[in-house]
């Protein structure tokens, strides 16, 4: 039988190794991510396909999301996450090719798979919990999270020298970038098959017996719970919609690549970097009151940088804002979700909850390019604030049962 003191070391090397994976996935993610939109505009030549590349990338994750939460399931989180790290390696193979050839179906398919990483990325988080006490829920997911900072901040400005790594290839230097993905997948791959260990589901023996699966979570998403995936989700959009069509607005208004490097990497420092900070809140005041501070933040973001115009510092502000109130929310709503569903059910609930996730970001990407096509930059962020009032007066309806913690 487990003891106590031996429960905390399995638990603090669970939380280590998926630092440690999330530094280097996390700089797959941001160098890759930072430039997806340009790759395909350039392919294009079109700023209206543009958001096509965070749709796919969304999309991609939200393919995988359930199946990698149904071999959690059945084979642990590490296969899981080895799984989801190496399709997203595949798919920065795929974007580099369909970019030297210069075919928009392959560097579409590319960002598909590309978007595997971001499913083992935000798996990492939840498989950080498995083992945590309930009190400490929020502590253990976001410092795992937070993790995510270095390299996703280092990653976007890998854009200079993917130029030359490029150059020095013979492929366009917009896909230079993506080739640094391709190997920090592989080496997140890699680290958590051979580290991960002792699974952080084995202790869970039910839950091999357990339907998984998008109609074994769908019982449960109610009450506190319902709140918290509608909430993760609304977010989640907000913060795609406008990020993924601001290196276009910037280049359009003459920013460097440097620039639009620096810009993302800032809005990715917010998202991650006070992380700890969020899930403090969530333990100490509260995953609702956590919630509506990110709510707010994600106004008063998307007002500054909707009326940015040509200034590269108020868009850098914007985007920063952008990310924290991203991570007050996400961070709360995984928490809150965490601890309104009993343990067997968990594996099928947070795929479920990381599926709608992802499709709200896909959403928010293909209407972000032709909205901002249609009327403007000005004009997607003004649509993307009215995202956050639903969840407001949801979170605000439901406090009363928001910090219920169920029996295990």
């Amino acid at each position: 039988m487990t003891t106590i003191a031996e429960a905390a070391r399995i638990q603090r090397r669970i939380v280590t190794v998926l630092a440690v994976t999330q530094v280097v996935g996390g700089l797959g993610n941001g160098a890759g991510i930072a430039i997806s939109a340009l790759v395909v505009k350039d392919v294009t030549g079109s700023s209206g396909w543009a958001g096509m590349a965070v749709v796919m990338l969304t999309f991609g994750a939200a393919a995988v999301t359930v199946p990698l939460a149904a071999v959690a399931v059945r084979s642990g989180r590490r296969p899981a996450l080895t799984l989801g790290w190496m399709l997203g390696s595949m798919g920065a193979v795929l974007t580099v090719i369909g970019s030297d050839v210069r075919s928009l179906p392959l560097v579409l398919l590319g960002l598909l798979l590309f978007g595997s990483s971001t499913a083992a990325n935000l798996q990492s988080r939840f498989a950080a919990v498995d083992r945590a006490d309930p009190s400490q829920v929020g502590r253990s997911l976001s410092l795992v999270v937070w993790s995510t900072t270095v390299g996703a901040v280092i990653g976007p400005n890998l854009t200079g020298p993917g130029q030359d790594v490029a150059r020095s290839i013979g492929v366009p230097d917009l896909a230079g970038p993506v080739l640094f993905s391709f190997v920090a997948f592989t080496l997140a791959g890699l680290m958590t098959l051979a580290l991960l260990r002792p699974d952080p589901l084995v202790r869970l023996a039910a839950a091999a017996r357990a339907p998984s699966g998008i109609r074994a979570a769908l019982p449960h998403i109610r009450g506190t719970t319902l709140v918290a995936v509608y909430a993760i989700a609304s977010s989640h959009a907000v913060m795609v919609s406008v990020m993924a069509l601001t290196p276009v607005h910037m280049e359009d208004h003459g920013a460097s690549l440097q620039i639009i490097g620096l810009t993302i990497s800032l809005h990715i420092a917010g998202m991650f970097a006070l992380s700890p900070v969020m899930g403090w809140l969530s333990d100490r005041w509260g995953a609702a009151q956590t919630i509506l501070l990110g709510q707010c933040i994600l106004i008063v973001a998307v007002a500054v940088a909707g009326t940015s115009g040509d200034s590269e510092l108020q868009i850098t502000i914007g985007l920063t804002m952008l990310g924290l109130g991203w991570s007050a929310s996400v961070i709360a709503g995984a928490a809150m979700l965490t601890r309104s569903v009993e343990v067997s059910a968990r594996p099928a609930v947070q795929g479920l909850s990381d599926l709608a996730l992802n499709l709200a970001g896909a959403f928010g990407g293909l209407l972000a390019g032709l909205v901002v096509a249609w009327q403007g930059f000005g004009t997607l962020t003004a649509a993307a604030g009215t995202l956050t009032l639903p969840v407001i007066v949801l979170v605000l309806s439901g406090r009363r049962v928001a910090q219920v913690v169920p029996t295990e």
